[in-house]
């Protein structure tokens, strides 16, 4: 299996729903999540395996360690809590909270 192929489907996933969700806010975001591989390489077996999780204008981009073999399932797991971190991050954004991050909104015109 390919990286890039493991991302496509834990980001299908995600968007039909198959992963239970917390809150309504990830319900609603789950349909805009993009997984994408951001590495040089698409083999699993790669030295520079790079998987980015966004969720509108959020993301996280997670690097694993070179020289270990990554089971896809430490790969999935790895998304699905970084689109939980993203949502957590949007919901305190959007609720007016405290928040170190700054998202600069594009409004159509």
């Amino acid at each position: 299996m390919k990286v890039s192929e493991l991302c496509a489907m834990i980001q299908d996933s995600m968007r039909s729903g198959r992963y239970p969700t917390e809150t309504e806010a990830q319900k609603k975001l789950a349909g805009l999540v993009q997984v994408s591989s951001k590495g040089s390489d698409d083999s699993l077996d790669s030295q520079g395996i790079a998987i980015e999780v966004r969720v509108q204008d959020l993301y996280v981009a997670t690097n694993y360690a070179p020289n270990i073999r990554h089971l896809p399932g430490v790969i999935e797991a790895d998304a699905l809590d970084s689109f939980r971190m993203l949502c957590r991050k949007l919901e305190r954004v959007e609720s007016g909270g405290s928040s170190n991050v700054q998202i600069k909104r594009r409004h159509r015109q």
